[in-house]
């Protein structure tokens, strides 16, 4: 059995802005110190984002540290030097990692010209430590949405070159949920070539996120949990019946209430309702290691729930020992421990 972890991260740092081309290059983020010293800021469009105490155990975008305390290389959290991730991926028994972005978690640019530019660096960057891990590091491509011809582009270059899935967030720039037809001709391409959409934690509307007073949980866990009923409610996976879907960082508790709630309202709309809709719908969900894991196969079945790490940040939801204590702990059968952890991210992101 291979161990997949199906969230892992990359701090982006100037190694990701050198990516650039050089006619981009006027549109490189900039790290400002504040006055106190003890904070950066990233400055894209002349707008100011936190990104973190000047302490590089903490996670960018974090101004206090709620991981667990595990130390990680900074060469490997900044993907400085992809052999030292591969051997901290071996001490912790971990043979794929999935690679997700930090920075663009939330949003970075409200002019198209300044997203298309640090997206096509980031993917190139993912693409080179790619491409120096054996296979090990398949990374989810950063789409410049507002860009659409563009990210077309993308979705092509980024798949040669090991990208594995498309990470999105659940509410996208301009007040966009994901069921907005805005985004079909990406759906449309994401299924020809086999690339999963997969909502991560996050937020894209700096308006929903001002709304919520910061307040990560209601801006972005419940929105991926909103993301989901939307996509299901609105029946994406008929609409494109190809394409497979992966909900990463949201936890996997709230599936039995959305599940039971979608359930109801198909009933009493008459729309047929589908024997299992994680399965049926082609729909991943990432667990924490502290959800009911037995409850939760119990209510949508063993064969769509993975885990990941959170690796490389320092946040509620970082555990990096969480794969090796799962394995060790899992509370469920040998059979569906090696779905969580190998068959079923295996199955999402086409390894």
């Amino acid at each position: 059995m291979a161990i997949i972890d199906s969230d892992a991260h990359v701090i982006e740092n100037d190694a990701t802005w050198d990516c650039m081309e050089p006619a981009d290059q006027q549109y490189r983020p900039i790290f400002l110190n504040a006055r106190s010293g003890d904070q950066q800021y990233l400055v894209t469009d002349g707008k100011f984002l936190i990104r973190a105490r000047k302490d590089t155990s903490v996670d960018l975008l974090a101004s206090i540290n709620l991981g667990d305390q595990v130390p990680v290389p900074n060469d490997s959290r900044l993907m400085l030097d992809v052999e030292v991730r591969l051997r901290h991926m071996d001490e912790l028994g971990t043979d794929v990692q999935v690679l997700y972005p930090t920075i663009f978690i939330m949003p970075v640019a409200e002019r198209p010209e300044t997203e298309l530019a640090m997206c096509r660096a980031y993917n190139r960057w993912m693409a080179q430590s790619w491409a120096k891990s054996s296979g090990r590091l398949p990374w989810a491509l950063v789409p410049p949405l507002l860009s659409m011809e563009k990210t077309l582009e993308e979705l092509r270059t980024a798949k040669d070159n090991g990208a594995c899935a498309i990470f999105m967030r659940p509410m996208e720039t301009g007040g966009r949920l994901l069921d907005d037809p805005y985004f079909y001709p990406m759906y449309e391409e994401a299924s020809r070539l086999g690339l999963p959409i997969c909502p991560h934690a996050g937020n894209g509307s700096q308006q929903m996120i001002d709304a919520s007073s910061g307040y990560a949980w209601l801006h972005s866990r419940c929105m991926g949990a909103a993301a989901f009923y939307r996509i299901v409610n609105e029946g994406l996976p008929d609409k494109f019946p190809e394409l497979r879907w992966g909900f990463i960082e949201f936890t996997g508790n709230w599936l039995p209430f959305a599940v039971t709630d979608l359930a109801r309202r198909f009933e009493r709309r008459g729309i047929p309702r589908k024997e299992n809709v994680l399965r049926d719908n082609r729909i991943y969900v990432a667990c924490h290691s502290n959800d009911d894991i037995p409850y939760l196969e119990q209510c949508v079945g063993p064969d769509n729930l993975l885990m990941g790490t959170d690796y490389g940040h320092a946040d509620l939801s970082t555990e990096i020992h969480a794969l090796e204590n799962f394995k060790a702990n899992s509370g469920v059968s040998a059979e569906t421990t090696r779905k969580i952890l190998d068959d079923n991210p295996r199955a999402l992101y086409g390894l």
